[in-house]
């Protein structure tokens, strides 16, 4: 005997891109985002039988009718509709909209911002989960691939060390991230302009700390960015170390002042931690 103890189905790398012409400058939203749902569903797996299974194309198509009638200012508040249009079908009991949204920048020509071009200079995303259930609706967004790089006010020192350290111990380095922020909104928001505020104090904050470690700076990071968002509860960072590691030149009879560096990958540090306000 055996019993189905758990399913959840979807439609995923919804590839959506919305322009906002009516507006002078042009503006431009592109997403992807990803639709699952949960309930009783069990006889689509056991039985074969579909009367209860919405099927993902409609899904998909969902998404592209719904963006036709929404402004998607944020897509924060997008998602919550896509939620609440699944929560309505039968036998659903929860719904989970994740969506990516991929940056672009205005180009400028001739020294002004162009109204309808644009670029897109890295890998940096927004992100965004929409849960919806039995228990209320949340939202958690973030950012991902956010690169930052200071050549100074940096060090690690103090730490620990055996038999197999072999790391040198420095008051001055380059720090280089790549980070990954996720914030959970308290329940019943719906004005989601701050996360420019929470991006910009989490730039802010790695430019101006004078670190010790990238622990210490991560738990600075995460500090500003809730002190600028009131309906932010929580943070979670996760900063993959971009090591510099300071070339040894004395073979060719040259100093290396903190000037020569080789930029290395892999193997990485992962620092991660989540910051929540004090109940």
């Amino acid at each position: 005997m055996t019993t189905l103890a758990w399913n959840r189905y979807g439609k995923s790398r919804v590839r959506l891109v919305k322009v906002r012409r009516a507006r002078d400058p042009h503006e431009i939203v592109d997403l992807t985002l990803d639709v699952s749902l949960e309930g009783a569903f069990e006889p689509v797996y056991i039985d074969g039988d579909n009367r209860s299974c919405l099927a993902t194309d409609t899904m998909k198509n969902t998404v592209y009718a719904l963006a036709r009638k929404d402004d998607i200012q944020h897509v924060e508040a997008f998602g919550l509709r896509l939620a609440e249009h699944f929560a309505a079908r039968p036998g659903v009991s929860r719904v989970r909209i994740a969506a990516s949204e991929h940056r672009w920048e205005r180009l400028s020509a001739g020294g002004r911002p162009h109204p309808h071009a644009f670029g897109q200079a890295g890998a940096e995303e927004w992100t965004t989960v929409i849960t919806h259930d039995a228990d209320g609706t949340g939202v958690t967004s973030g950012l991902t691939n956010l690169i930052l790089l200071k050549t100074t006010d940096s060090a690690f020192s103090g730490f620990p060390r055996d038999a197999y350290t072999t790391l040198p111990e420095t008051e001055d380095r380059i720090l280089a991230i790549s980070m990954t922020a996720a914030w959970t909104y308290r329940r019943g928001v719906t004005d989601f302009s701050a996360r420019e505020r929470l991006r910009t104090a989490l730039v802010e904050t790695f430019a101006l700390h004078h670190s010790r470690s990238l622990q210490h700076t991560l738990y600075a990071m995460g500090e500003a960015a809730l002190a600028g968002c009131a309906d932010a509860t929580e943070i979670t960072l996760a900063a993959a170390n971009r090591h510099h590691l300071l070339v040894d030149l004395t073979p060719f009879s040259l100093d290396n002042p903190n000037d020569v560096f080789v930029a290395t990958d892999q193997p990485f540090g992962l620092i991660e931690a989540t910051i929540r306000r004090a109940d």
